[in-house]
This record gives C-alpha cells, structure tokens and sequence, in this order.
C-alpha cells in the first residue's frame, strides 16, 4: 500500500525526491503520512481535496484486499 501511494505521489509531484512515505502501524489500522515539498502540497492535496480523495480511495480498495484498514496523511 506504501507502494501505490508513493507511487502515485511521486508522479504528480513536480519535485519527487523530496518525497517521503511514512507508514505506521497502530495494530488493526494502518496509517500513511505523505510528507512533500511545499509547493506540492496543492498538487497533491488538488482542487478541493479531489485528488487527495482519489488516493484515499485507492487506499481503501488495497487495504480492504488486505484485510486492514488504512488512512492517508498529507503533511
């Protein structure tokens, strides 16, 4: 799941080595924190928050395949 989100982060992102994808494990829930450059945070986060939903939403659907929950964390 780190995978796909870093994935998809790396791609939108006009500076994509200052990039980083965090994942922490608080037993049964899974969270991702998203740390960029500050001006890629309006890419990432997109117009009203469209883009940041769609990467939710594929974090659900991979999260769900897994078994755990899952939530995404721009910071």
């Amino acid at each position: 799941m780190v995978s796909l989100i870093e994935y998809l982060v790396r791609a939108i992102a006009s500076q994509p080595d200052e990039v980083v994808v965090e994942e922490e494990d608080r037993g049964d829930h899974i969270v991702i924190h998203v740390q960029c450059h500050e001006d890629d945070k309006g890419r990432i986060i997109g117009r009203d928050g469209r883009v940041a939903n769609a990467m939710r939403s594929l974090l659900y659907v991979a999260s769900t395949r897994a078994g755990v929950r899952a939530s995404l964390n721009i910071e």
